[in-house]
């Protein structure tokens, strides 16, 4: 249920065609809940069929003209219900954790190249949110909205300093096992099925 709720919020903050909330999508939204273009022109359809957006009159011909919606106060009011909703925190599911788990059982190869890249896609993420927060929130900036705002920007920053923290770890786990690794990978292997061929 979470897109109907970002479109929702994207509308209040500024109504918008579906062209543009796509673009916003890519910009800012899209840095914790992504849409595709497809989905959020299926999404829109479903709000104003049931009443929590409308298309707002056009000025001129319509053909060809990009419709832009704007939320209704049955909308506003859904916003507000569901934002003091309870809801059980998800769990991670990150293949990369998966895959980790999976090299305890047939060795690591080329795990520490795949961590390596990792490393850098978030130290790249790191850094955007680090330009975001010197741009949008200089000091001085203290409204309700900019607070708010910037505490989402927070947990963004927090989590990518988690995930460099933790890949940092991995990698040193992965780099020092090298050279024996593969031996140990092939005994353990080796010992498990003579134990499974001793039990048949």
């Amino acid at each position: 249920m979470s897109l109907p709720h970002a479109i929702l919020t994207a509308l209040l903050e500024k109504p918008s065609s579906g062209l543009e909330l796509t673009r916003r999508f890519d910009r800012s939204i899209g840095y914790f809940w992504s849409a595709t273009h497809q989905q959020i022109y299926r999404e829109l359809g479903r709000l104003e069929e049931s009443g929590l957006i409308r298309a707002l009159p056009s000025e001129g011909p319509v053909r060809g003209q990009k419709k832009e919606y704007e939320v209704l106060p049955a909308g506003s009011g859904e916003l507000a219900r569901w934002v003091g909703e309870a809801q059980d925190p998800k769990p991670v599911r990150d293949p990369l954790l998966l895959r980790i788990r999976a090299a305890a059982v047939v060795g690591p190869q080329g795990l520490a190249a795949e961590l390596r890249r990792h490393l850098e896609l978030h130290r790249a993420q790191l850094a955007v949110y680090e330009g975001i927060e010197e741009r949008d929130f200089p000091a001085g900036r203290e409204s309700d909205e900019d607070r708010l705002r910037r505490v989402v920007l927070h947990a963004g920053t927090g989590l990518e300093t988690f995930w460099l923290r933790w890949l940092e770890e991995a990698l040193a786990e992965v780099e020092g096992m090298a050279g024996e690794t593969g031996r140990q990978g092939r005994q353990g292997r080796q010992g498990r099925q003579g134990r499974q061929g001793r039990q048949a």
